[in-house]
């Protein structure tokens, strides 16, 4: 039979209500009638009613993060990071239950799972990752979060651009600077004389897509002003996985056009760059030289190491655990845009001599 609140209050010595201000937080309680109390609900086992909880204020102690592929460690680095940056600070700040939702970066998955937080009068939700630019999908997003951050519940957009919701709602975005480290990163290959960059992109129509790759057709156009809006032959659309990296690379080969560097959307799609191209009998750097984007932990383990972009995704973690709390206000606007940082390592080079190119 469950514990009742009236047990542990009895067991604690205090009244109810004293039992209820130390489990919700947000309420001064003396420090030792504070450590009575959760001996006692630790001694009992007593499991608070969450529903019940819910239901009796406007929200729960419930936070919901969205992430594409919590396999993914773009994604399990921030999640991880923020699920940590929930634990209490201290007294009267109550502890919050993080619950990862994965969309596999489906619209309507992203849409379910916000309906059933919105049911469960979640205290908070954190979208992470690109956006799906279908306008569509934008507007219902969009209403859908309204009616959510109307009633109380704080969100945070991680990694996505602002929607257009009324100003005076909850409603935080953490942007990451892809276009800038995207333009860093080809400038660097530019720089090292590289002229024929081919360029392994993300899904189309994804707002991280796009923002990656106009930085990179940003440094190439500096560079050739009469270059066409469209980089093909060079540029071929992909998933965000190591097999995507491997088939895109693949199909840049049969084209027969040659290129002496390879800019891969991420990471794990630089690491199935790099198989093809070692399959296909060419050197990483000697022959073509690789990057990625995002700056895993897998880059500096490979062979050579991976030069990337870092993105910040533990301090982007940490800022959206807080700004879905409330322990840190809005910032003018609601958006904050964290840095990219350009990591030069062994898998970029200068281009071969001319004619021993792929």
């Amino acid at each position: 039979m469950a514990v009742t609140l009236a047990e542990v209050a009895a067991h604690a010595g205090v009244s109810p209500a004293t039992v209820s201000r130390v489990l919700n937080g947000g309420y001064p309680v003396a420090g030792g009638t504070r450590t009575r109390v959760e001996q006692a609900v630790e001694e009992l086992g007593y499991v608070a009613n969450g529903p019940a909880r819910a239901l009796a204020a406007a929200t729960s102690d419930l936070v919901g993060v969205l992430v594409h592929d919590v396999a993914d460690s773009f994604f399990g680095i921030l999640a991880g990071s923020l699920q940590g940056a929930l634990a209490p600070t201290g007294h009267g700040d109550p502890r919050r239950l993080a619950v990862v939702c994965n969309t596999e970066g489906a619209p309507e998955a992203e849409l379910a799972y916000l309906t059933l937080l919105e049911g469960q009068r979640a205290g908070g939700v954190v979208l992470t990752g690109g956006a799906v630019e279908e306008p569509g999908h934008t507007a219902a997003l969009t209403a859908r979060i309204t009616r959510m951050a109307g009633a109380g519940a704080p969100v945070v957009l991680c990694g996505r651009p602002p929607l257009p919701v009324p100003p005076a709602l909850p409603v935080a975005t953490v942007m990451f600077d892809d276009r800038g480290g995207a333009f860093r990163l080809a400038e660097h290959l530019l720089s090292l004389g590289h002229r024929r960059i081919a360029y392994v992109a993300g899904p189309p129509g994804l707002s991280t897509t796009r923002e990656r790759l106009g930085g990179h057709r940003e440094a190439l156009r500096r560079q050739d002003p009469g270059l066409p809006e469209a980089c093909d032959p060079l540029t071929v659309h992909a998933g965000f996985e190591r097999s995507a990296g491997y088939d895109a690379t693949r199909e840049l080969l049969r084209r027969g056009v040659p290129f002496t560097a390879v800019a891969a959307a991420n990471d794990t799609v630089a690491t199935g760059v790099a198989a093809a191209l070692r399959e296909a009998g060419l050197r990483i750097p000697g022959d073509v030289s690789v990057a990625g984007f995002d700056d895993l932990p897998v880059c500096v383990d490979t062979a050579p190491a991976l030069t990337t972009v870092r993105v910040p995704l533990r301090e982007a973690g940490i800022l959206a655990a807080q700004l879905v709390t409330g322990r840190r206000p809005l910032p003018p606007g609601g958006i904050t845009t964290l840095p990219t940082e350009l990591m030069v390592r062994g898998s970029t080079a200068p281009p071969p001599p001319q004619g021993s190119r792929p």
